[in-house]
């Protein structure tokens, strides 16, 4: 029998698209094309998209081995989640991580997570995902005043993105949410209710956020003509149990706010234990307006009006930053910033008591003798 020519059978997969077929496709130099799909800024952005549109339409997919040979690259965003402080991913998390891996997956990246307690455990855990190269930068969420984790990375000369400001700016890219114009904006929407005497229950003070929020609060007592009375300005409420702890000793201190802004809406929902203790009514004797938006806060009862903060969208945004960081941008041209959506509940409304009556209600509630 005569030898017959093997044909493609349907089981038989494509030849794999080649970075010189898409080259010959353009009319473009390898170089050029390899150059455009890693991002590189001496290619013009209009040029990258072009090839982008041609790599993915003629179905080219980089094998990431030799990719990460030819660029020293892994195209992996890296994501430490700090486990040591009960509640400090949740506001954000689910949402916060799509927002990544929705922008990494466009990108032909991928991301990496972990988790570590704080401090020197932290640090040693970013320190190994550099040197086993299993991150080509990192989205640092939730930043510190003075954050150890910046430092290192600019000391390893690893590329990363803040979720958050600190208040040493050298060197840093960011996306942040303008909490302190949400806490501006509470003390507005409280004042127009009638409020005259308004409280502050910030977060910890080592979370740059905490600083923000404050200067905020006070600009916007200032800007509503306000003054404001430092014994009721307070921080260190992460928790409902803080916030609980917080309110109460307001509401005990003899010349009670009629209305409390919050930093974080976990504490917020402490103000609501406070109040029931104390025989006051949230959104009626007692308002209050918090940050965040959590699920939590919807299931209130009444509902907390509360400062939204789009996660998802914040997560595109940082993904995307850091990407460009890797590629080459500098710092200084990633910088963003976005605005709170105000969610309104049924927490906040007109005053119906005096400091005086809710310093009686409080004390007939025997409140003032348990603390």
């Amino acid at each position: 029998m005569g030898q017959t020519a093997t044909k493609r059978g349907a089981d038989t997969p494509p030849a794999r698209v080649k970075i010189s077929d898409v080259a010959q496709a353009l009319g473009m130099t390898k170089g050029t094309v390899s150059r455009a799909l890693n991002g590189y800024p001496d290619i013009a952005k209009a040029t990258q998209l072009r090839v982008r549109r041609k790599a993915e339409a003629m179905g080219y997919r980089p094998l990431a081995q030799a990719q990460g040979m030819r660029t020293g690259r892994t195209r992996t965003i890296g994501l430490v989640l700090q486990t040591d402080r009960p509640g400090a991913q949740r506001p954000f998390l689910s949402d916060f991580l799509a927002g990544i891996s929705r922008v990494a997956s466009a990108e032909n990246w991928t991301l990496t997570v972990a988790t570590s307690p704080g401090g020197d455990a932290m640090l040693s855990t970013m320190e190994r995902l550099v040197h086993e190269r299993k991150s080509d930068g990192f989205i640092i969420p939730r930043t510190f005043a003075d954050d150890a984790r910046m430092k290192l990375l600019r000391r390893l000369d690893v590329p990363f993105v803040l979720f958050g400001r600190v208040q040493d700016p050298q060197g840093c890219a960011w996306f942040d949410i303008l909490g302190e114009n949400a806490m501006c904006d509470a003390v507005m929407r409280l004042h127009n209710h009638g409020h005259k005497r308004i409280g502050f229950i910030g977060g910890a003070s080592e979370y740059n956020f905490s600083h923000l929020r404050e200067a905020g609060f006070r600009d916007g007592m200032a800007k509503a003509g306000l003054v404001c009375d430092e014994s009721l300005i307070t921080g260190g409420a992460m928790l409902r149990h803080e916030g609980q702890h917080a309110t109460e000793a307001m509401l005990t201190s003899g010349n009670p706010p009629t209305a409390i802004v919050f930093a974080v809406d976990l504490a917020a929902l402490g103000a609501y234990d406070a109040a029931k203790n104390a025989g006051l009514s949230i959104g009626r004797d007692l308002s209050i307006i918090s940050y965040d938006g959590i699920p939590e806060g919807t299931w209130a009862d009444p509902v907390l009006t509360s400062f939204r903060v789009d996660s998802l969208t914040a997560g595109q945004r940082l993904a995307g930053l850091l990407i460009r960081r890797v590629r080459g941008d500098a710092p200084e041209e990633l910088r963003e910033t976005a605005l709170a959506e105000l969610q309104v509940g049924g927490s906040d409304g007109p005053p119906a008591l005096t400091p005086l009556k809710i310093a009686e209600c409080v004390g007939a509630s025997g409140m003032a003798t348990n603390i």
